[in-house]
């Protein structure tokens, strides 16, 4: 396998993941490990969400077979140290992006992490309306990323429901969820 020293993938997706961790870390993996196959070493997180932390887990797993993989976390703040978060064995690096607003960090350090990627491996839903993972999508297109989208239409649980299903469903999760909120 030739290694090219160019080539950095970064990683972006949804905060939450709902019940697709199993399905999705087999997809991730196969992902990275084309990449790696390719000749990629260097992979490049951040640090806020459900996907982040797939992506990271899944990067180090697959270190353990190939320690060349070098990765980067990518932090917004000095207090993702502090509170002891496994980064241990990983790069931290933490963009300057103290005066942006505390509410555009993840998006300001999102865009840094793209520029210095040449691939971008996302989990991104493109029909929420709102989403940081999205922006950052939209951003890798136009600075000519290669894109591998690892969503899927049916890892949404209420795929192909009709309205009717969905609001049913809606209102046996409030049932059973009432007594969270109390």
């Amino acid at each position: 396998m030739e290694t090219h020293k160019n080539l950095k993938i970064g990683f972006a997706g949804h905060g939450r993941l709902h019940n697709v961790n199993d399905k999705l870390k087999k997809r991730l993996t196969k992902a990275v490990m084309k990449e790696i196959n390719d000749g990629c070493l260097l992979y490049t997180m951040g640090t806020y969400g459900d996907f982040d932390n797939l992506a990271l887990t899944v990067c180090k797993e697959l270190r353990q077979k190939n320690t060349n993989i070098e990765i980067e976390v990518v932090l917004t703040s000095i207090n993702q140290i502090k509170n002891n978060l496994n980064y241990e064995g990983v790069q931290t690096i933490i963009y300057e992006i103290e005066n942006e607003h505390y509410k555009n960090r993840i998006t300001s350090s999102n865009r840094q992490m793209i520029n210095s990627c040449t691939t971008l491996i996302c989990y991104v839903d493109m029909r929420r309306l709102r989403s940081g993972a999205k922006k950052t999508l939209i951003y890798a297109k136009k600075k000519g990323l290669k894109i591998i989208n690892l969503y899927r239409p049916d890892d949404d649980p209420l795929y192909l429901l009709s309205e009717e299903e969905k609001e049913k469903k809606f209102k046996d999760w409030l049932k059973n969820s009432s007594h969270l909120l109390q």
